[in-house]
């Protein structure tokens, strides 16, 4: 079966998908005949079962080939697809293609779901302008941090740093990646102790402040915990979502509680690191922001971690562009920063973005509060134009944090 026309223009109600190919032995239309036939309707050989009336219906068409980039497309027709299914979608253009010999790498870059398709999902129930609202911000970036160290502290201690972070600046505080329910700081106590605080917080300052749980765990275990967060007060809950995959992240969603979803990336380099194989980052962030995350990490391209600029910007618009009537997620930047990054930062991503700065808070010279005081004097001179340096001269915590780590 032919699968390859590229003078085919694609029906509107189709998903497109991007793949980056690299054939290993055959010629890049035959590996493009077993990707399409593979992903869809067909197999490795020709088929006694196939009825002309399925490969009419069914049939992908391969209907852009570039040799020097060693891109393709593809069209999927709807028909192929359960809707509102994503475990399934994924299955089909992201799963038994990967383990083709003919293909030495192959890779994800990006898709085009129909209105259909997307609409059979939830989306972010709050996304940018819900969080703005909620904690009454409307233009600068939000503040966050993570609690270090990531795992050791009792809740006490937990909440307590909470507490120092939100009384000197930040909005956000959230737990880290693989703090959940260990014997040193069960989950039920740590909530029930920083929620208290948090309203403690909020009474001294007069701003609105969250806590962000990390509820990642066995999905009925995560439901469990997600509800005992809402009993208590909470606004927010924070999933693993490469770790507990994407039908554990669509049953959070499909609670509807009134809690903002935030997700954490961890694991994602596993798939997306290689460029010319896997799946990449712009990818897992669309699928999550069509299953209905509020918040997700994109990386900060001025920090520690791995992701080139303008990488960080293109993950930046396929989570905030018009996508029909579904809420943009709002981005969140992490790893590596301090406050001496925040002016490139802002001017890169602009407001609209969560800092989120663990090291850069915590590892301020006159500790914590302090910390948190610093990057939020940086964001209020950059949203002033205010060189930070100038800044600075006024506001110690600011210059402290600047002699530490402008170098």
């Amino acid at each position: 079966m032919d699968y390859i026309d590229t003078k085919y223009i694609p029906k509107g109600d189709e998903v497109i998908c991007i793949y980056y190919i690299e054939p290993n032995g055959v010629s890049i239309e035959e590996a493009c005949e077993h990707i399409a036939a593979e992903s869809s309707i067909g197999t490795w050989t020709e088929l006694s079962t196939m009825k002309p009336e399925i490969a009419e219906k069914l049939k992908p068409h391969v209907f852009e080939i570039d040799r020097d980039s060693r891109i393709i497309k593809i069209a999927y027709p709807l028909d192929l697809f359960e809707v509102g299914n994503m475990p399934e979608i994924m299955s089909s253009i992201a799963g038994n293609i990967y383990g083709m010999k003919i293909i030495k790498n192959l890779r994800l870059l990006d898709f085009r779901f129909p209105e259909p398709m997307i609409k059979s999902f939830k989306g972010p129930k709050y996304g940018i302008n819900g969080v703005r609202n909620l904690l009454r911000i409307e233009h600068r970036p939000l503040l966050g941090t993570i609690i270090k160290p990531k795992v050791g502290l009792s809740y006490k201690e937990h909440a307590k740093v909470a507490y120092k972070s939100w009384i000197g600046g930040c909005d956000i505080v959230k737990d880290d990646e693989n703090l959940t329910n260990q014997r040193f700081n069960q989950f039920d106590n740590r909530i029930i102790e920083t929620l208290d605080i948090r309203d403690r917080a909020e009474e001294e300052t007069g701003e609105k402040k969250v806590y962000i749980p990390n509820i990642t765990a066995e999905t009925k275990e995560m439901i469990k915990r997600a509800e005992f967060v809402e009993e208590h007060g909470g606004r927010y809950i924070m999933i693993d979502v490469v770790t507990i995959g994407f039908a554990a992240m669509q049953t959070i969603r499909d609670l509807n509680l009134k809690l903002v979803i935030h997700a954490h990336r961890a694991m994602h380099a596993a798939i997306t690191r290689n460029k010319k194989h896997g799946i990449s980052m712009l990818t897992l962030a669309k699928i999550s922001r069509i299953i209905g995350v509020d918040q997700i990490h994109i990386g900060t391209g001025v920090g520690k971690m791995e992701g080139e600029k303008e990488e960080v910007i293109e993950i930046q618009r396929g989570i905030t562009e018009d996508m029909y009537d579904i809420n943009p997620v709002f981005p969140v930047c992490s790893g590596g920063l301090h406050p001496a990054l925040v002016s490139e930062l802002i001017s890169m991503l602009g407001e609209n973005i969560i800092i989120q700065s663990g090291g850069g808070v915590h590892g301020h010279p006159d500790g914590t509060e302090s910390g948190a005081r610093a990057m939020r004097q940086a964001i209020d001179a950059v949203m002033n134009n205010i060189p930070l340096n100038e800044y600075a001269s006024e506001h110690t915590e600011l210059r402290r944090a600047l002699e530490k780590w402008s170098g």
